[in-house]
């Protein structure tokens, strides 16, 4: 067996942050995020982006 943990997650690529508006919408509450609107993609604002980390996280 591994000693590798349980948890397999890699980190993902996030887009670079704008250096002002206008910001692309988050795709779960459309809330202004800190992407630019050009990025296409998936993007997410802070306070979604905090809650999908914590959900995905492991438990251990």
């Amino acid at each position: 067996m591994s000693d590798e943990g349980y948890c397999t997650i890699t980190e993902t690529v996030k887009p670079a942050k704008a250096d002002g508006p206008p910001y692309a919408e988050c795709v779960l509450c459309r809330e202004p995020t800190e992407y630019p609107e050009s990025y296409k993609g998936i993007t997410l604002c802070p306070v979604c982006e905090w809650q999908e980390a914590q959900r995905t996280a492991c438990s251990g």
